[in-house]
């Protein structure tokens, strides 16, 4: 008769008597009942002679033919195949009895474990490896492993790893450096004294015991005993390492091309078996997709480290202060494993005191879509110091986009696909006539928040996106009220998958509400991202906010002259009184001589009316301007001694710290700068 279950059940037909009517072939092999002959250990299931009532399933207890020493549990049930006749007499009921042998607490044991090893490799498979990062991956593992597969379970891994570097080869346990990320632990278990997650594991010195964990190989104690003799460290360390009431215990390292990257400990103390061989194979195999991922994810990590670092190089510092305006920018890359992407934004120091905000993303994530970036912004801090109006400039920054599209043969990798995908928004600010003029290469608007009003988006004319070609784009002007703050934003901002952007931009209002003149620019960008971002974004986003100032009455001084060559005496005389007004009389003869040289080309070359401003930044920097109708291009060259003239911009040039020219709607504004206080930064 064979000890373990057998998966049919079997049957046998008695009579009331416990006669073997009929039998089938399985209940040959469970019973020792013949046909004809009464079956003794069934005889107590049926129902006792003269009545009707069928028994409940029970239990019966026969000899093991394998074995005399052991028996077998027989599960019994009854069913009556015919009814005894009234009146009649004699052995005329006749039983159906299904025979199931019965488990025995120790295959029930054994079933169940199975059922367990089978499920935690299903679950491993299916839940480890889905995560990018290192902590949450191991999280996962050891919640898997608690509560039934161990009472405690432990993560250690190399502090290398967590900042996404590759580990030292290492021979012996004493050098390595591991540090606890992850531990569950079923309620019963005591560990308090245990090394929290978080604390970096003492050195373990290198021993017989631990050897072949530095060779990838699990480590099995069945008895905690062992680890109190063998482990190698201080008494008072084991409470460290070794939880209180723990009978057995395996370590399996983290292993993966020949590195140790962590381990993995698992105690059992509730749980009454011991860890086995199987046990150690199966948190093995697990763990080996553990080691898989953790590499992966350090990968990942050393990666997204880089391009996070580039990125952060790129971009301005994140508050600025100055003479045009206050400013903040924030950047938050994407979550979900996505990680960097090509958002950007820039401050652009102008002449004149005045300050470009510059606003742009392109299409992907990684390095590639950061390289792109950086070419992009790189190119539009090269326009902008030529001093172009912002449709101007996005224009040749189209031109630049189509250019680097066509570098590279059809199909070929490289980073300026991502840029057919950029937009941009460039806007210029000047503190004196306290106006922005703004363009937008398929970009959203910027938000203006006046004092005690609504923020209102600015009525931009949408562009195309760049590398599209053969449209303008338009320049939209607004004023900006004394106290007033612009955002300027990214569609990660207030897109959304499956959202609707114009309901984005409404949550942008709403969030941008009260953002006034008493509160930092810091407050305010840390409160849009709070309520505008979810905990994971799909999209990387940049937020530049920006205050500007506005430059007082006093700090000003122009006046108009009509194209006669005597009133270059009197630009000269209302230069000098101007600056013994600012106090600034040392400055007066490099301003009057570069005012005088100024108004006589503009005069000479140019035609009226030529316009003459000062304007002073506090007590940093001199700047004068002048302005007449022509679009003409001054030229700087250096003059032959037999020359009469070509001096004036040469010397220009050599007085003042900064000269430049830019062209207006009217015409061109030749302009200088001088510092007041030192050398300008």
């Amino acid at each position: 008769m064979p000890a373990g279950p057998v998966s049919q059940t079997a049957a046998v037909v008695l009579d009331d008597a416990g006669v073997v009517l009929a039998r089938s072939q399985g209940a040959a092999t469970l019973l020792d009942c013949s046909p004809g002959r009464t079956c003794a250990p069934l005889l107590a299931v049926l129902p006792p002679p003269g009545t009707d009532g069928l028994p409940a399933g029970q239990l019966v207890t026969v000899p093991d033919g394998d074995d005399a020493d052991r028996t077998v549990t027989l599960a019994c049930t009854v069913v009556r195949l015919a009814a005894r006749r009234p009146g009649a007499s004699g052995a005329e009921a006749q039983w159906l009895v299904l025979v199931t042998p019965s488990e025995t607490g120790a295959q029930a044991a054994e079933r169940d474990a199975s059922r367990r090893r089978k499920g935690l490799s299903h679950a491993a498979a299916a839940g480890i490896g889905t995560s990018l990062d290192v902590t949450e991956m191991a999280e996962t593992l050891v919640n898997l492993l608690v509560p039934d597969f161990a009472d405690l379970a432990t993560v250690d891994i190399a502090e290398q790893v967590l900042v996404g570097d590759e580990p030292p080869h290492l021979d012996t346990s004493g050098d390595v450096r591991l540090r606890r990320i992850a531990a569950a632990q079923s309620p019963e278990i005591s560990a308090e004294r245990l090394l929290a997650v978080g604390e970096a594991l003492p050195p373990v010195a290198d021993s017989e015991l631990m050897r072949p964990l530095m060779e990838g190989v699990p480590v099995l104690v069945p008895d905690v005993a062992v680890l109190h003799a063998k482990l190698g460290v201080a008494p008072e360390s084991l409470p460290l390492f070794v939880p209180s009431g723990a009978h057995s215990s395996v370590a399996v390292p983290l292993y993966a091309r020949g590195l140790i990257l962590g381990c993995v400990t698992v105690w059992r103390s509730q749980l009454p078996s011991a860890f086995a061989e199987e046990d150690a194979a199966l948190l093995q195999d697990v763990v080996s997709r553990a080691a898989l991922g953790v590499d992966n994810a350090r990968r990942y990590t050393k990666e997204h480290r880089s391009v996070l670092a580039l990125q952060r190089s790129l971009l301005p510092r994140s508050a600025l202060d100055s003479a045009a305006a206050e400013t903040v920018g924030v950047y938050q890359p994407a979550g979900a494993g996505l990680g960097v992407g090509g958002d950007w934004f820039d401050v652009i120091p102008l002449p004149s005191l005045r300050v470009a905000f510059v606003v742009g993303d392109v299409v992907g994530h990684g390095l590639d879509a950061t390289a792109a970036m950086a070419r992009l912004r790189t190119a539009v801090q090269t326009l902008a110091d030529l001093d172009l109006d912002p449709g101007e400039l996005l224009t040749h920054l189209d031109d630049l986009v189509l250019g680097l599209s066509g570098e590279e043969p059809a199909g070929a990798s490289r980073s300026e696909t991502a840029v057919l995908g950029a937009t941009c928004l460039y806007a210029v600010y000047d503190p004196v006539t306290r106006k922005c003029a703004a363009a937008t290469a398929g970009h959203p608007p910027p938000a203006v928040i006046a004092p005690s009003a609504q923020p209102v988006f600015v009525g931009t004319v949408p562009g195309p996106p760049l590398g599209i070609g053969g449209m303008p784009f338009e320049v939209t002007e607004f004023d900006v009220r004394p106290g007033s703050t612009l955002a300027f934003f990214t569609d990660g901002l207030v897109e959304s998958r499956g959202g609707d952007i114009g309901e984005g931009m409404e949550r942008l209002r709403d969030a941008l509400t009260g953002a006034d003149s008493t509160r930092s620019l810091g407050e305010i960008g840390q409160g849009v991202f709070d309520s505008m971002l979810p905990q994971e974004t799909s999209d990387d986003v940049a937020l530049l906010l920006a205050r500007p100032h506005v430059l007082s009455s006093d700090q000003v001084a122009e006046w108009e002259f009509e194209a006669d060559l005597s009133l270059v005496a009197q630009a000269r005389e209302l230069v000098v009184g101007q600056l013994a007004g600012w106090e600034l009389d040392a400055l007066s003869f490099v301003t009057e001589l570069v005012a005088s040289e100024l108004v006589t080309n503009a005069i000479r070359y140019a035609g009226g009316p030529v316009g003459l401003r000062l304007i002073r930044d506090r007590d940093r920097v001199l700047v004068c301007e002048v302005s007449d109708p022509s679009g003409t291009q001054p030229r700087l060259r250096r003059a032959r001694e037999s020359d009469e003239g070509g001096r004036g911009l040469f010397l220009v040039a050599q007085l003042t710290d900064r000269w430049g020219c830019r062209f207006t709607s009217t015409g061109k504004t030749i302009w200088t700068e001088q510092p007041i206080g030192g050398p300008l930064d």
